[in-house]
């Protein structure tokens, strides 16, 4: 049976890395007539892959993640404030937010096998030296180094998914997967903590962590991988470059990390921070303009159609960071912890899976474009849901809303993807480098943007909301002096002096009240996500239409010739 691509799906040209399976006449015979369409292996070897790269991607995922989900309960393992504990994320995202280029043309040069074998045995090193960790200095250094070992895993796990699906799969089915299973990691991570920390605290988060790196290792050795063409694609310079944009991007991430912390005009490292990664990147677009085998081709990552792209995966993470950041900082503001928000994030967890699952339908055919309008109003209508929230909100009451987000995340992510993986395709396999670079500013350098401003946006809300509270908490109110009497009342047998108890009383009532703030803050926020979404909705209708009306005025003749998109 031949395959016959899919209508409008995206195809990968052979010569491209990960194009094809090498498979002997047998293993292509054992490969049912009815499943010759979408794989080039047999069932049950194809699910191997794909669980292989599930592995690879919690593998990294759950490295990165363990620590979010546990920050204020790792204070006191660490002796350490929660802004001193956003240093550990920082030092993680700076080499991170990189490293994966230059990997990809040393994979390119030294080959495939050699790139996942010594890929994993240095995430195996890294997490292996998280148990040895001992005070904050010494978590410093090893989630620096965590960092660039976590780089390879997820290019890794994206190559496992990639493998087994025909070459007219791959850039739909196959990518669907793939990204479905970077959303896994985050909830997962929140839903196993409990009792992770129960056992062992911060060293029983990261002996899981070195436990999946020695499960995966050897699906790396045993599991082969289509070998990409080889090519001397390193120059001399390249290694200058890679170090100045590694700077300007590692800067970058700390200052987007750290700024709401420490705020953004109060100190005054920050500013300086900023000023060398705006130096370094801008001294690395002076070389690399001035080359003719540039490190990354300027001209055309800022081409109108990539800079299209990229707003578009910028707006993914910024209305994605509803759930992510928003969400999970209004239920520790109002003091639920991850012991009581397992089965929320389990059904976010399913939401994802199911998110995913409709989004490879939707991309084998026709209907590619409805993934994104889907995922706008799922995303939307979640965030509206949770702007209704209130200091008695439990997690029961966010089921419906954080599965839909779930489930919007996971179809937004796939068509953008794969449309901006088609078109670098289509310029040859060298500008691959260039997309992958787009896609990690927005989902790395992006993601701390999103967090940054939303959280931000909290702070300032919450001190406006604040002020506007305290301005009635007067005690010539008859109903705040009562509300008073009665906090104060829970240390009247303790407290003799009327004077300290009604100053008791006052603190409480100022708890609240902060409490009540946050809440509407974060109401405030969940709004703004739903206002993007609702505006970005109008827009890609605005834009769909736009395309329909261009078509149907285009002549027979043009529309013969053009080319589908996926």
């Amino acid at each position: 049976m031949s395959v016959v691509p899919a209508p409008n799906s995206s195809e990968v040209p052979a010569s491209t890395p990960g194009s094809a399976v090498p498979v002997t006449a047998s293993q292509a015979a054992e490969v049912p007539q009815a499943w010759s369409a979408f794989l080039l292996v047999p069932p049950r070897r194809a699910a191997i892959y794909v669980f292989a790269s599930l592995l690879m991607f919690l593998t990294q995922g759950l490295g990165m993640n363990l620590l979010t989900a546990n920050i204020y309960q790792l204070q006191g393992s660490f002796s350490a404030t929660t802004t001193e504990l956003a240093w550990l994320q920082a030092v993680y995202m700076a080499p991170y937010a990189s490293f994966s280029v230059a990997l990809f043309k040393i994979r390119s040069q030294f080959g495939l096998r050699r790139f996942a074998e010594l890929g994993i045995l240095c995430f195996v090193v890294a997490s292996a030296a998280n148990l040895f960790v001992s005070d904050y200095h010494s978590a410093l250094v090893v989630r620096f180094i965590s960092g660039c070992a976590a780089a390879p895993l997820s290019t890794i796990g994206i190559l496992f998914m990639l493998e087994p699906f025909a070459p007219q799969r791959k850039l739909t089915l196959g990518l669907s997967l793939a990204l479905m299973n970077t959303l896994l990691s985050a909830p997962l991570a929140r839903v196993i903590s409990p009792h992770l920390m129960d056992l062992g605290g911060f060293h029983a988060l990261y002996t899981l962590e070195m436990g999946l790196a020695l499960i995966a290792l050897p699906f790396i050795y045993l599991l082969p991988m289509t070998p990409p063409p080889r090519a001397k694609v390193i120059q001399p310079l390249d290694v200058l470059s890679y170090f100045i944009l590694a700077t300007g991007l590692g800067c970058l991430a700390v200052v987007l990390a750290l700024g709401r912390f420490y705020w953004w005009l109060e100190a005054p490292w920050l500013g300086v921070t900023l000023a060398v990664s705006i130096g370094c990147l801008t001294l690395f677009g002076v070389i690399e303009l001035n080359r003719a085998s540039p490190f990354l081709d300027l001209r055309w990552v800022f081409s109108r159609q990539n800079m299209m792209l990229a707003a578009v995966l910028i707006v993914f993470r910024t209305v994605s960071s509803e759930q992510s950041t928003t969400a999970s900082g209004l239920l520790q503001q109002i003091g639920l912890l991850n012991d009581q928000t397992m089965t929320l994030y389990a059904l976010v967890m399913v939401g994802s899976v199911i998110g995913g699952l409709a989004c490879a339908a939707l991309m084998t055919t026709r209907h590619a474009d409805i993934a994104h309008l889907i995922a706008l109003v799922l995303i939307g209508a979640g965030a509206f849901l949770d702007s209704q929230s209130t200091a008695l909100t439990r997690p029961e009451q966010m089921y419906l809303s954080q599965a839909l987000i779930s489930a919007g995340a996971a179809m937004f992510l796939p068509p953008a993807m794969s449309r901006g993986m088609t078109a670098a395709f289509a310029r040859g396999a060298p500008f691959l480098v260039n997309f992958i670079i787009i896609f990690l500013f927005t989902q790395s350098i992006g993601s701390l943007m999103a967090s940054a401003a939303l959280g931000s946006f909290v702070t300032i809300r919450e001190k406006f909301h604040s002020n506007h509270l305290v301005e009635h908490l007067v005690l010539s109110n008859p109903l705040v002096a009562n509300r008073v009497s009665q906090l104060s009342a829970t240390y009247g047998k303790v407290i003799g002096d009327p004077a300290i108890l009604k100053a008791e009383g006052l603190q409480l009532l100022g708890q609240q009240a902060t409490r009540e703030a946050y809440v509407l803050a974060y109401n405030d926020t969940f709004f703004l996500i739903f206002v993007v979404c609702l505006v970005s909705l109008v827009v890609l209708l605005a834009h769909m239409a736009f395309r329909a009306l261009k078509a149907r005025r285009a002549p027979p003749s043009a529309l013969a010739a053009a080319p589908s998109s996926a």
